[in-house]
């Protein structure tokens, strides 16, 4: 069920994660196929009002959970170049929050794998955020979803 959907979709996959949370788990179905299709994987959380924070979060999580090499510098800059984008998707083209009053929570994924049949095309990387943004009331926020890729 899942092949059809997901085939060559490391954006899609990744928005999944991130809409879906710690809940995709249970869909074991899901995770065998992205898991045979060769992709890795992690989903995480993070709230902040400093966008700093959120891509230390990402960047920490991905290092530690063996997504990316940590001594590899340009797996840490397309990682990089992927969080900004899903940053400036969910900021609506501005990454600022604290200093414009702005909070987020966030349930971010990273996927990295080879979406393209042709080895040559190399691996790439998606980073996917899903959660709320707004002032820092609690009940002024909204959702929002952010999705950046990049090549590694």
């Amino acid at each position: 069920m899942w092949s059809e959907v997901i085939e060559g979709k490391l954006g899609k996959i990744a928005a999944f994660l991130a809409m879906m949370g710690e809940e995709v788990a249970q869909s074991t179905s899901f995770i065998k196929e992205i898991r045979k299709d060769g992709y890795l994987y992690i989903i995480g959380r993070v709230g902040s009002m400093e966008p700093q924070k959120v891509v230390a979060a990402i960047e920490t999580a991905a290092k530690n959970q063996g997504i990316i090499d940590h001594g590899v510098y340009r797996e840490a800059h397309a990682l990089y170049h992927a969080i900004i984008e899903s940053l400036h998707g969910i900021g609506r083209g501005d990454t600022s929050l604290g200093s414009i009053m702005r909070t987020v929570g966030l349930t971010f994924a990273v996927v990295r794998g080879k979406p393209y049949p042709s080895e040559e095309e190399g691996e790439w990387i998606a980073v996917a955020l899903y959660g709320t943004i707004g002032a820092p009331i609690k009940g002024s926020e909204h959702e929002v979803l952010g999705m950046g890729i990049n090549h590694i």
